[in-house]
């Protein structure tokens, strides 16, 4: 064993004990960032113009901040973009983290120095609280590849811009560079096919212990591997035994990745966003992600039940209760104020604060009322997987609202690695968990308002073909789990098996 995997144990044990101490006092942490984010934005233009100097409490914060997502507070990004100091945190940011918008095009998300140290320090302890838990740490020793943007960063008015992973790519502690893959060069690369391939010909001859990045992306390195060497990757790699991974939900492709590894591997998931590292998984057999409560971010919750209302109830974890679909909001020292991230939660645990991303606020479907979310779909193929023997590379679900015959119904878009031997069998054991999970959705099949869902299988590679197409392949870029229109679903209808 090396001195660095001995010297981990020690230092995973001090960071836990830290951990531990905020998340066994969470509404007292909360209260201290709250506090403090008040006080340190009281002179900045955001501050002044929504009387900070004036707010004393949450009741105070509530009454004098609206709810906003991007497209409302976009004229006071603006400022910030234009080089303006003092607008929604201290000074400048140190980096703009771009990303795609819905409706106005890229979105500028700062990243102040306040904001920064968070986006790397979750992540590192993400690792050191599994070290802790398991005690493995014989991994640190080997090779990890972190599937990123490109860590090249522009310069707009003194500010830095780039994709937030690129971004964190120049914050690899030092202790892990010598480890770290891809080189700076591979990882430089745009295209993203070239760049995968590349990845493969420098992490072949490498002891790989680590691989970390959005599952979707993963597989198709997974898949470049298995091509080029006719071996699984957990042959190639033998002492590969830690996915980590974040953005999407692991679990309807456990069963594709195990295969394709040839054997199980511990797994943590991250939570990171560009607006901020908001949770991590602390625990392997526990469900859900510790809430980062101690990150310079103070949180709020509405159910998204109420969200679309005039006036919507707006309350902190002292309030939230299990299993409700939450939108959460957040603001930060970054300078985001009552800021809506689009993101859907559900709390598993409230001692300590554990979530699960449920979805999207956007992305629902509901054409006929059914309110359906990405977390009950995701649900009912992980139970459909469970109940057989197939495996999924991808999947998205649109309304068919003008069937060329029949009632309307959920059309269901599938990449599957093995095609099922019972389509049919398949969509019923789907949609009876919808009905089981969905009580609008049950109601809608029940009176014959819909029909049960069908299934169209998507040929191979027709989701990377569909991303490509949209120039959204690879990076942080990932498929909706569903859609309220047919956008998506008419160009995959032109990528099924004929």
């Amino acid at each position: 064993m090396s001195i660095k995997s001995i010297l981990a144990k020690p230092f995973a044990k001090y960071v836990a004990h830290k951990v531990e101490k905020w998340a066994s006092n969470p509404i007292e942490t909360q209260e201290r960032v709250f506090l403090d984010l008040i006080e340190k934005a009281k002179r900045t233009a955001f501050g002044k113009d929504h009387n900070f100097e004036e707010i004393t409490s949450y009741h105070d914060f509530k009454a004098r901040v609206p709810v906003r997502d991007y497209e409302a507070v976009k004229h006071y990004v603006e400022r910030v973009v234009a080089g303006e100091e003092n607008v929604l945190w201290e000074g400048l940011p140190l980096y703009f983290a771009k990303t795609s918008g819905t409706t106005s095009g890229s979105k500028y998300i700062p990243i102040t120095k306040a904001s920064m140290p968070s986006h790397v320090e979750a992540a590192r302890n993400a690792i050191l609280l599994y070290i802790n838990e398991t005690g493995k740490s014989k991994f640190v020793n080997g090779k990890m590849i972190f599937l990123q943007g490109s860590p090249i960063l522009n310069t707009q008015n003194g500010v830095q811009l780039g994709r937030l992973s690129g971004i964190v790519a120049h914050y690899v502690p030092k202790y892990l560079q010598k480890n770290r893959l891809p080189s700076w060069e591979t990882n430089c690369i745009e295209d993203w096919e070239t760049k995968v391939d590349a990845i493969v010909e420098e992490t072949l001859p490498e002891d790989m212990t680590v691989i970390s990045g959005i599952p979707s992306w993963v597989q198709m390195y997974f898949e470049k591997l298995q091509q080029k060497t006719e071996q699984k990757v957990g042959a190639v790699f033998k002492n590969f035994s830690l996915f980590i991974f974040g953005g999407v939900n692991y679990e309807p492709y456990r069963a594709k990745f195990e295969n394709l590894i040839g054997r199980s591997v511990d797994s943590i998931e991250l939570y990171p966003a560009s607006e901020g590292f908001f949770a991590f998984q602390d625990k392997q057999n526990i469900k859900g992600m510790l809430l980062q409560l101690n990150s310079g971010i103070f949180y709020e919750f509405i159910k998204t039940d109420d969200f679309f209302n005039e006036n919507p109830e707006r309350i902190t974890i002292k309030d939230v209760v299990l299993g409700v679909n939450y939108v959460m909001i957040i603001s930060t020292n970054a300078g985001l104020w009552a800021y809506n991230i689009g993101d859907t939660v559900q709390f598993t645990h409230l001692k300590p604060y554990r979530v699960i991303v449920s979805g999207r606020i956007k992305h629902f479907i509901s054409a006929f009322g059914e309110h359906v979310i990405g977390k009950e779909v995701e649900q009912a193929m992980q139970e459909a997987i469970a109940q057989t023997a197939i495996r999924i590379s991808e999947f998205t679900v649109a309304p068919q609202i003008n069937p060329k015959e029949g009632l309307p119904y959920h059309e269901w878009f599938v990449e599957f690695e093995n095609l099922p031997e019972d389509i049919e069998d398949l969509a019923k054991k789907l949609d009876a968990s919808l009905q089981a999970q969905n009580t609008y959705y049950f109601d809608l099949i029940e009176g014959k308002v819909l029909q049960q869902l069908k299934i169209t299988c998507v040929k191979k590679n027709g989701f990377e073909t569909y991303m490509k197409s949209i120039g959204k392949l690879g990076g942080q870029n990932k498929i909706p789990r569903l859609s309220n229109d047919r956008k998506i679903a008419d160009v995959l209808s032109n990528l099924v098996e004929k």
